[in-house]
């Protein structure tokens, strides 16, 4: 998927081979939704469809299922998320690329491995977006917010017992997230992140509200169930209401400002 992947659990049976074999099952769901959908591998199963080389029928019903998906994403943002023309990032021109949506979709598939593991909490992360679920007799997990601005330090913590929590920005890959109503890279915000029950809806989201720029934090407000926390481009850090981190009174959400 090129980016790292962890997966972290705690209780009493990590060692035992149970655990393992789960953990080595998530990663060979990953893995496999690499060889399906990666638009870095002419063989993935999404270049030969796109190069009309493999329909649906002769593909994995994942395919499909992706597709479906990303015009769902496409209607919900208002077309701020859209996989049907990105850049190819194997050369010039456009191509369809869903790897925005797929990744939290693969990880979110893959979790399920771990649901079995009664009594034990576990967090995936997957190139700074994590998944969790805790176990009834421990705390929940926390979660730090990067600052964009120097990686190195963390700018909130979120508390989050069983959820996702996704961010989208230009920290670490330039201004590659493009505004598709203006077909120009986004430039008004550094980071969005966004903290809800799904992992693959809360990096669409974060995606979505990144690309929209200034009006994120007041799109983001209305979708239920979702929270965000928003850095402009001046480095000024506001929140949706409900934002686990300020909500917390964390000493390290200081001037974060929370929209009642």
């Amino acid at each position: 998927m090129g980016l790292p992947v962890s997966v972290h659990v705690r209780g009493p049976d990590v060692r035992s081979t149970r655990a393992e074999r789960l953990v080595a099952d998530v990663f060979a769901d990953l893995h496999r939704a690499d060889e399906i959908f990666s638009p870095y591998r002419m063989d993935s199963q999404i270049s030969r469809w796109r190069r009309g080389e493999l329909d649906l029928d002769g593909a994995d019903p994942a395919v499909a299922e992706v597709l479906r998906l990303c015009e769902v994403a496409r209607r919900r943002t208002d077309g701020y998320f859209d996989a049907r023309s990105l850049p190819d990032p194997l050369g010039p021109g456009r191509r369809f690329d869903p790897s925005g949506l797929v990744k939290g979709w693969a990880v979110r598939r893959a979790t399920h491995h771990l649901t079995v593991l009664d009594g034990h909490s576990w967090c995936v992360n997957a190139g700074g977006d994590v998944i969790v679920h805790t176990a009834d007799v421990d705390p929940p997990w926390r979660v730090g917010v990067e600052d964009p601005a120097d990686p190195g330090r963390v700018l909130d913590v979120v508390p989050v017992a069983i959820g996702a929590v996704a961010t989208s920005g230009s920290a670490h890959r330039g201004e590659h997230i493009l505004d598709p109503h203006r077909d120009r890279p986004a430039t008004a915000l550094r980071a969005v992140t966004v903290v809800g029950p799904s992992l693959m809806w809360a990096d669409v989201y974060a995606t979505a509200a990144y690309a929209r720029g200034t009006d994120a934090r007041r799109w983001l407000a209305g979708i239920d169930g979702y929270q965000a926390l928003v850095v402009d481009r001046l480095g000024r850090v506001d929140a949706t209401r409900g934002w686990p981190g300020a909500a917390q009174g964390s000493s390290t959400a200081a001037g974060v400002r929370v929209h009642t």
